[in-house]
C-alpha cells in the first residue's frame, strides 16, 4: 500500500483558500476554521466591511466580490490567486410559495446560489490543473434533496450545485483535484434568522422538528466538515455529498 504523506491532522500550513460570502454565518466560520489550520484565506463579499473586520481578526485579506457578476469573479481570483482551495459559500433566499415568485426571483436566486458556483470554480481551475492539487468545496442544502415548502427555487439551484460539483469531480480527478460538497440542515446564521422574522416561531419549530436531533446547528459545525475536506485527511474523498444537518430528512 502507497503511503500518503499529510500534514498533522486538520492542518492545511501553505495552503491558499477562498471563501465566497465569508463575512458572516456560516463562511465567517469556515475562515476563522481555515485560518486557524495555518491557510491564507481571502475572504470574497459583498459585505466588504464584514469582511475586513473579520479579516483584520484572523489575518485574513477581504476583497469586494459581487458572486452574481461572472466577470467580477474572474477579475477576484485571477488577482488574488492562484488558490489551492475553495469553498462556493455564497448564497441567498427567498421564502415563498413558487407561484408568488418572479422571474426576476428566479434569476437571482440561480445566480447567487448556482451561478455564482460555476464561475468561482471555473475561475480557480486552471491553476490548480497546472499545480496538480486543488480542494472545490461547495456549500450546498439539505433543501436540494427534501425539497422546500417555500424554496422551490433555492432547492431547484442547490440540486444543481449537487450535480456540478459531481461532474467536477469526475473531471478533475486526474488532475489530483478533488470536489466535495456540504449539505447543511438548519443552522443558525442571519439568513436563518431572517427566514424566521419572516416566518415567525412556526418556521423555526418546523425547522428543529425535521431533524433528529432537535436542535438548530451552528455554524462551526459546518466548518469542522469543511475544514475536514480541506485536508490532506480527506484526500481520497470526491464527489460526495456530506450532510451535516442533524439527521434531517432520515425521519424519526
Amino acid at each position: 500500500m502507497a503511503a500518503v504523506a499529510t500534514r498533522g491532522f486538520g492542518r492545511l500550513d501553505g495552503r491558499r483558500a477562498f471563501v465566497s460570502g465569508g463575512a458572516k454565518g456560516i463562511g465567517a466560520a469556515i475562515v476563522r476554521s481555515f485560518a486557524g489550520a495555518g491557510a491564507q484565506v481571502v475572504i470574497g463579499d459583498l459585505d466588504l466591511s464584514t469582511a475586513a473586520s473579520l479579516a483584520g481578526q484572523v489575518n485574513a485579506t477581504a476583497v469586494l466580490l459581487d458572486v452574481g457578476d461572472t466577470s467580477m469573479v474572474q477579475t477576484v481570483i485571477s488577482q488574488h490567486g492562484p488558490f489551492d482551495i475553495i469553498v462556493n459559500n455564497a448564497g441567498v433566499d427567498q421564502h415563498a410559495f413558487f407561484t408568488e415568485t418572479t422571474p426576476e426571483d428566479w434569476a437571482r436566486l440561480l445566480a447567487v446560489n448556482l451561478v455564482s458556483t460555476l464561475a468561482c470554480t471555473q475561475a480557480a481551475l486552471p491553476s490548480m490543473q497546472a499545480a496538480g492539487f486543488g480542494r472545490i468545496i461547495n456549500i450546498t442544502s439539505e433543501a436540494a434533496r427534501l425539497g422546500s415548502k417555500g424554496g422551490a427555487v433555492y432547492s431547484a439551484a442547490k440540486g444543481g450545485v449537487i450535480a456540478f460539483t459531481k461532474s467536477i469531480a469526475r473531471e478533475n480527478a486526474r488532475f489530483g483535484i478533488t470536489a466535495n460538497a456540504i449539505a447543511p440542515g438548519p443552522i443558525r446564521t442571519p439568513m436563518l434568522e431572517a427566514a424566521v422574522a419572516q416566518g415567525g416561531d412556526k418556521i423555526l419549530r418546523a425547522m428543529t422538528d425535521a431533524t433528529l436531533l432537535r436542535r438548530l446547528g451552528e455554524p462551526e459545525e459546518i466548518a469542522a466538515a469543511v475544514l475536514f475536506l480541506a485536508s490532506d485527511q480527506a484526500a481520497y474523498i470526491t464527489g460526495e455529498t456530506i450532510g451535516v444537518s442533524g439527521g434531517m430528512g432520515i425521519g424519526g
